[in-house]
């Protein structure tokens, strides 16, 4: 385990191998088919896999990072956790990058990481895997400034191996994944598969749109934006949590993109903050105009999310 290095550096090291190991423990999950599933409300499902790949992110941060405030989607577990789920490895590409001057020495008490341990749940319990992350976010303060997105379902080509991890920090970039820019010349829009109400269709009618991507998952929608599939993600609802967009956000933001409520805010990421997202989600592409999106916006809509 390396001791030495900024604080922030090894923090998004450390999260992108426990990212990793979550990964595979939600593989493990569905391949036994034993999902356990508990319905927590309308449309908030839980399974095995999320409770276990928590336990497994959450143990293996708070060992390593003691004065770090970690917030996870899942309530606490007093299970004792196996001891091949604690992580102290760290990722070594990310502890090569050259940090920014104001990251380089951060207190441990001003940071505050974000976890989902498994983002698309829903999906998940219906097969949908390629919809499924794992998102651990970064915030120093207010800023969302760091973030892991891990894939559990992401086949690499040319082996047989599973899994693909994509981190950012701010002014660094990001790792594991090359951006493309979306294509000229039409409008693609991510949102919800499973949300959609008249508010969040209003939203995007207003956009005028040639194509609409309804899949699940903040992290996934996000992705398509790195991936050139999509020009902006737009979610018109308070159904959001901070946990499903702190690692997004850090990550698109890093990558040129970015991420804020319909009013153009920018969410903060404190540990004091309440949960949800209750200004609903607009994020854009790299190279995209945001403000032309956040102006699209009918005003009673943003006056729902408020």
């Amino acid at each position: 385990m390396a001791q030495s290095g900024a604080l922030i550096t090894r923090l998004v090291a450390s999260s992108v191998t426990a990212a990793a190991t979550a990964g595979k423990i939600i593989r493990d999950v569905m391949s036994k088919g034993e999902l356990n599933i508990v319905d927590k409300g309308i449309n908030d499902l839980q399974t095995e896999a999320d409770r276990s790949a928590q336990r497994c992110i959450v143990t293996s941060l708070t060992k390593q990072f003691p004065g770090v405030t970690i917030i996870g989607e899942e309530e606490p577990s007093s299970c004792e956790v196996p001891s091949n789920w604690v992580v102290t490895d760290m990722d070594n590409d990310v502890l090569k990058v050259k940090l920014p001057e104001h990251l380089e020495n951060v207190n441990a008490q001003d940071l505050c990481v974000w976890v989902d341990p498994l983002d698309g749940t829903s999906e998940y319990t219906q097969g949908l895997v390629e919809h499924v992350t794992v998102l651990v976010g970064v915030a120093l303060g207010d800023r969302a400034i760091g973030g892991v997105i891990h894939q559990p379902f992401f086949k690499n080509a040319g082996s047989d191996s599973w899994g693909r991890t994509i981190w950012g920090i701010e002014g660094v970039g990001i790792g594991g994944l090359k951006t493309i820019p979306p294509p000229q010349g039409k409008r693609i829009i991510t949102t919800t598969r499973s949300h959609c109400d008249s508010t969040v269709q209003s939203a995007l009618d207003a956009l005028e749109p040639d194509e609409i991507l309804k899949v699940g998952g903040a992290g996934h929608k996000v992705m398509l934006l790195l991936e050139g599939k999509a020009h902006a993600y737009v979610f018109a609802s308070r159904g959001c949590k901070r946990w499903d967009t702190c690692a997004p956000e850090a990550i698109l933001h890093a990558a040129g993109g970015i991420l804020t409520d319909m009013h153009g805010q920018k969410y903060p990421y404190n540990s004091k903050t309440p949960h949800p997202n209750l200004g609903g989600v607009l994020a854009t592409a790299p190279g995209q105009n945001h403000s032309w999106y956040v102006s699209r916006i009918p005003n009673d809509i943003k006056q729902r999310l408020i």
